[in-house]
């Protein structure tokens, strides 16, 4: 009997862990893409994804292998970030997002012309 109550108890906290994980991932802000993906400095380009709220995302960089840049947010929504491309030498870069104390690097890359 003893044996029962453990393996319910097990499964039990098991589902609850797995229902906090999809609930947690469900708020996470993710980047899905950027529009256009070719430009020049100082021009505004739309970075796609979820949950890109205020609340969750602090600020939005170009990045390469060394450095982020900070991007000048424009517009902040849910589904969008409109900002405007900081002064980069020409190249390809990653666009990455701040959240909370973390700068999270995402696999969209964004070229730079002269």
């Amino acid at each position: 009997m003893k044996s029962r109550y453990s393996m319910s108890w097990a499964v039990g906290a098991l589902a609850m862990c797995m229902l906090a994980a999809v609930a947690w991932a469900q708020g996470s802000p993710r980047v899905t893409g950027v529009d256009p993906a070719t430009v020049k400095v100082g021009a505004k380009i739309t970075v796609k994804g979820e949950n890109l709220t205020k609340d969750n995302v602090a600020a939005v960089f170009v990045s390469n292998s060394s450095d982020d840049f900070p991007a000048t947010i424009v517009e902040q929504a849910g589904s969008k970030i409109v900002v405007t491309v900081p002064k980069v030498k020409a190249g390809d870069y990653n666009i990455s997002i701040q959240v909370k104390t973390d700068i999270l690097i995402q696999p969209i890359r964004l070229t730079v012309q002269e």
